[in-house]
């Protein structure tokens, strides 16, 4: 699935994964060592996450239930902590991956097969 800014019309990631269960959520990226470019994680109902263990950085982006983008975050180190309390939705992404599309709070994102 890909995942497009359709403010702007730019691909953020041209694979998505899902994470829905908890489980899944709670497991996130951990024990990766990297997110491939092109790739990103979309974490349901999530409006914080961690990065306790964390091998390497993240881009992130809120959303809320419309898929707006509610807030973004740059590069987020491992042992860090980062959310936004009117999210409903949290995607990772590689580093670069934010500034590469141009996502920005106010943009809508969309998800295609």
């Amino acid at each position: 699935m890909k995942l497009l800014d359709v403010t702007n019309g730019s691909v953020v990631a041209e694979e998505l994964e899902v994470a829905r269960t908890d489980g899944e959520r709670t497991r996130g990226l951990l024990g990766r060592d990297s997110l491939p470019e092109g790739h990103a994680l979309l974490l349901e109902r999530c409006r914080l996450i961690h990065m306790f263990f964390m091998r390497f950085p993240i881009d992130v982006v809120y959303l809320n239930a419309g898929f707006q983008v509610v807030k973004v975050v740059e590069n987020l180190a491992p042992w860090r902590l980062s959310g936004a309390l009117w999210a409903s939705a949290t995607v990772e992404l590689p580093v670069g991956a934010i500034r590469k599309s141009g996502v920005a709070p106010g943009h809508r994102l969309e998800f295609r097969p």
